[in-house]
């Protein structure tokens, strides 16, 4: 039953699931057992073995050790240690009173925790733990939701990850355009080239954007955002009691008085420094040909989750000398590692339970199923990009890899346009990254969308249900944009369509909420 459509049934089942019981594991759980009885037939040994065999490759692959999860994994433990001995230290404190004095509003706090989002551009893993630690202080001081802030973090992180070239997603994406532009033979650009051209048209990516700078300033909650927001607003409760969060400390750690906003800066900084710095020498040493070193060839060979690794074990050490420096008792550092570890656990039996299904579906051929589907119609090309996108979107929302769906759908775009239009071959890419990035916002399996959870310190479905109708209504003015691109052949056209419908969108739901507020005033 692989590579048919039997193969779309699995992640169809956990996504709903999620939505209907809100219970992640149970629901994951389900889709993983549904995904190996039809990988096997509908044997329960088989089906056991083969779901054995995810988890063991987890850890597992080729017969070595799986560095990439582990290292995540381990990263994250490290992330969970480091927050708590901040928060021990009074570091959270100090910053958050600091923070108060200069940012004052609401708008400031959420517009903060954006322009951070846009400037730390590296890694999206990255970005979503880093911006969430830095943040949350900020945010929870002006009655922010944890559910708005898992937003800002997740519209913020792959949107501009997928855009910029000195970047981890940069690298992997022009590293595949050089593939596919030698494959057709086409010379008129270079891969750096084609990825630069690619950014005007990654529609999807300026929607998100302008629609968190605007959700910023106006204020506009839309679906059960509002819910999260007048809960805050009204009890200063930024998430929700009764549910458990991910990401974060229990709120009864002593917290120091001796504590200074260094102590939450310093500890930050020094992990950005570090992953940075893990990134520029793995990604060297990988370089067989010294004479042929450059920046984007450096990210390219880049290894993301040992730099992650090694930049959270120098973020820990500095973070503990400066726990020490500050005279706080030694003896505070077993509590700060149980109760930093056992904060990050319910994020990593999410992550854990989420890499099996992925595996799984990957095994049944979801993807490749869905793909077909395009190859196999007799399409009207003016109609390819709008295609493109919305089957990338599909295809990342159920897979619930960016990535992957990278993988799938960019030289398919090549095989497409090149049998038909080369023209086209960039407008269908620049779809295929943004319908990418559109159905990773609005998996509740996706890797980045349960980190966005985790660094935002929130309950991961309500991250996921709240997050849905801003996704969705910057992907359906973004598939207008494509649209238009198509018909027109203008990217300059389609750009200025999705412009104008923003602005539009924007203008009215701003009014509907000053108006709301006039009502209660």
């Amino acid at each position: 039953m692989s590579g048919t459509i039997f193969s779309i049934i699995p992640p169809i089942i956990a996504i709903l699931m999620v939505v209907i019981t809100r219970r992640v594991l149970l629901s994951l759980g389900v889709g993983i057992v549904s995904a190996a009885l039809i990988l096997k037939d509908f044997s329960i040994t088989d089906s056991g073995l083969v779901i054995l065999e995810a988890i063991k490759a987890i850890f597992i692959s080729d017969g070595e050790l799986n560095t990439w999860n582990v290292y995540i994994l381990l990263f994250l433990l490290l992330l969970g240690i480091i927050t708590a001995l901040i928060s021990i230290s009074g570091g959270s404190r100090a910053f958050g009173e600091w923070a108060q004095k200069r940012v004052k509003t609401r708008a400031g706090a959420q517009l903060t925790a954006a322009f951070l989002g846009i400037l730390i551009f590296i890694d999206d893993y990255f970005n979503a733990l880093a911006v969430g630690q830095v943040s949350r202080p900020i945010t929870d001081r002006q009655k922010v939701s944890r559910a708005k802030l898992a937003y800002i973090i997740d519209s913020t992180s792959a949107p501009v990850c997928v855009i910029s070239p000195v970047s981890s997603w940069g690298a992997y994406i022009i590293a595949m355009i050089a593939t596919i532009l030698t494959t057709h033979g086409v010379t008129e650009y270079t891969p750096l080239g084609a990825f630069m051209m690619l950014v005007p048209m990654n529609y999807y990516v300026f929607a998100a954007l302008i629609l968190v700078f605007a959700v910023a300033m106006f204020n506009i909650n839309i679906g059960a955002m509002k819910v999260h927001e007048n809960r805050a607003i009204e009890t200063g409760q930024v998430v929700d009691p009764s549910k458990e969060v991910l990401g974060d400390v229990k709120e009864d750690l002593p917290s120091s008085d001796k504590g200074t906003v260094g102590n939450l800066v310093w500890p930050i900084i020094s992990l950005i420094i570090g992953t940075v710095a893990s990134m520029l020498y793995t990604g060297y040493s990988a370089i067989e040909d010294k004479t042929d070193v450059t920046i984007f060839t450096i990210f390219e060979n880049t290894d993301v989750s040992a730099s992650l690794l090694y930049g959270g074990l120098f973020g820990l050490v500095v973070t503990i000398i400066l726990f020490l420096a500050r005279g706080i008792k030694g003896n505070y550092l077993p509590l700060a590692l149980k109760e930093g570890i056992k904060s990050m656990l319910p994020a990593i039996y999410i992550l854990l339970f989420a890499w099996v299904i992925v595996d799984l579906i990957g095994q049944l051929s979801t993807g490749e199923y869905l793909a077909g589907l395009v190859e196999k119609s007799n399409l009207n090309l003016s109609y390819l990009p709008v295609v493109m996108f919305v089957l990338a979107a599909f295809m990342a929302f159920a897979t619930g890899t960016s990535w992957g769906t990278f993988g799938i759908m960019l030289p398919i775009a090549g095989e497409i346009t090149a049998a038909t239009d080369i023209n086209m071959l960039l407008p269908a890419m620049a779809a295929v990254l943004a319908g990418s990035v559109l159905g990773d916002h609005c998996s509740p399996i996706s890797d980045t969308t349960i980190l966005s959870s985790t660094g935002a310190g929130s309950h991961h479905i309500d991250h996921v249900m709240t997050q849905l109708p801003y996704a969705i209504t910057g992907g359906g003015i973004a598939a207008i944009g494509y649209l238009v691109l198509g018909l027109t052949g203008s990217s300059i056209i389609g750009f200025i369509s999705i412009i104008l419908l923003l602005g539009a969108f924007i203008t009215i739901l701003a009014r509907k909420q000053k108006q709301v507020v006039k009502e209660r005033a």
